[in-house]
């Protein structure tokens, strides 16, 4: 167990060359705000902070150290030339208030990326100043909200979320205002179109889903679900996070959505968790341009690209941030599209799917039970540990905590909800043959397991820093803080 840099701190040391300079309070900081006592900061050398920080890097799961099929998150490489071209100086040091006219090389980045990602979408126009995927969320259906409003139709109140779509869709709306009806799924993986039918009316506002879903099969009547939304009067959203399956073979406009988000970490490998910053893409078809969020690039033919102004959006759901998005992030998503090009974007969704069926076919088998076995599977894919649950008593959190020891981070569990004892698993296309095959051997050693030691699988994980953990008093008694004393949290 790794101790706490408190734990290895001793009065009076110091890491001095670091220390910042001592400067007096500022004589405009009221005494109310002032210090009286100073932060109970641990005490270490130089050299004893980088060892413990360095040692809790080494026990971490990442993308640069291991496999990490996590389903829905896509967890592909992010290119070392993405990172190397954002931290350039003259990138890097721009001021968020700088004129215009110091930022044409960033504008033009930023506009080529909102074209490249209309292109790759099929929507008239993408903005990038959404700080998270959850924020393009919460903008788009917004811009729902506020293009129903502006034609009279203020009641158009229900926003229709299949039972299949991703938790967050249906906390967005209800962040909006609306209502949010639930659409069951069918045993085949389609959303039951009857059932849609029946509940489209003058209160529908929309239906926000993704394709694939997240049961990883193809929305195969997608264009007549369109069809029916948009003969009531109601919009198409589009979660992005699942794009990858389809990136460069078929755009969602395409398919009928008229507004969307992406996670430009996931499809477009910027760097994905830690707290962030995060950043998104908002698109829209022609009939909601005018709700955009403001600041966005316009390719203005007598000055170049510029940041929008209100007539550019008149009707506007406003700004999303204090400034423009996270431009680090921003720019290596740009550099990532560039250095895919036109044949390269094309190529990351039929390497993602051909991943994700090698893998459910090795698994299947082994003896896996696949949730959708008569479907062809998108980037991820489903497996059902619900015979296992039964017969040996191993659940699927038993199965991904005993994938820790063989040094592989778990794929998701337990979502979607629909899947009882169900792991999701994507591989994305950045995963070579090799990787794949150890994942299978891994599963193939587990599945053993299960018949021979299934006691092993239960007492999981034996290798890692921490035990298996008590995740729901984890959650219900966080405890983040460090208290002199040892007391533990009220």
């Amino acid at each position: 167990m790794t101790p706490l840099v408190f734990e290895i701190g001793r009065p009076g040391r110091r890491a001095r060359l670091q220390a910042p300079a001592e400067d007096p309070v500022l004589d405009d900081l009221p005494p109310a705000l002032r210090r009286s006592v100073p932060p109970a900061l641990a005490e270490v050398s130089e050299l004893d902070a980088v060892r413990h920080y360095t040692r809790l890097s080494q026990r971490n799961y990442s993308i640069d150290t291991h496999f990490y099929p996590l389903g829905s998150c896509t967890m592909k490489y992010n290119p070392r030339a993405s990172n190397s071209a954002a931290l350039l100086p003259e990138f890097l040091d721009l001021h968020p208030l700088a004129p215009e006219e110091t930022l044409r090389g960033y504008l033009v980045c930023l506009l080529e990326l909102q074209e490249m990602l209309a292109v790759v979408t099929g929507m008239r126009r993408v903005v990038v100043n959404c700080m998270a995927g959850a924020q393009g969320e919460f903008a788009g259906v917004s811009i729902i909200r506020a293009y129903h409003r502006a034609r009279g139709e203020s009641g158009r109140l229900e926003m229709l979320v299949p039972d299949a779509a991703h938790g967050t869709n249906p906390a967005s709306a209800a962040m909006a205002g609306f209502r949010v009806r639930e659409i069951p799924t069918r045993p085949d993986g389609d959303v039951d179109l009857e059932a849609l039918a029946r509940a489209l009316g003058p209160e529908t506002a929309g239906i926000m889903l993704t394709n694939p879903s997240t049961l990883g099969v193809f929305e195969r009547r997608i264009v007549e679900l369109a069809r029916l939304v948009h003969q009531a009067g109601g919009l198409l959203y589009y979660d992005g996070a699942n794009l990858n399956a389809i990136l460069g073979q078929v755009r969602p406009g395409d398919m009928g959505f008229d507004v969307l988000h992406l996670n430009l970490h996931k499809t477009f490998s910027t760097p994905h968790g830690g707290g962030g910053p995060g950043a998104a893409a908002l698109g829209v078809a022609e009939r909601l341009l005018p709700f955009l969020p403001h600041p966005f690039v316009v390719d203005d033919p007598r000055s170049g690209p510029r940041w929008s102004r209100p007539d550019d959006a008149p009707q506007s759901i406003g700004r999303l941030a204090a400034f423009h998005g996270n431009a680090g992030v921003l720019l290596r998503a740009w550099v990532y599209a560039r250095m895919l090009g036109r044949d390269g974007m094309r190529a990351v969704g039929p390497y993602a799917t051909l991943n994700a069926n090698y893998l459910a076919v090795r698994l299947a088998a082994l003896g896996y039970e696949l949730a959708y076995p008569t479907r062809r599977t998108g980037h991820e894919f489903l497996v059902t540990l619900r015979r296992e649950a039964k017969t040996f008593g191993v659940t699927a959190m038993d199965v991904a905590k005993r994938l820790l020891d063989h040094g592989i981070h778990a794929p998701t569990t337990y979502f979607p909800l629909l899947v009882p004892e169900c792991l999701l698993i994507e591989p994305t296309e950045t995963e070579s043959k090799e990787s794949l095959d150890a994942f299978v051997e891994a599963m193939a050693a587990i599945r053993r397991e299960m018949t021979e030691d299934p006691e092993r699988l239960r007492g999981a994980p034996w290798t890692t820093p921490v035990r298996r953990l008590d995740e729901v008093r984890a959650a219900r008694v966080l405890d983040l803080a460090w208290r002199p004393d040892g007391a533990e949290p009220a």
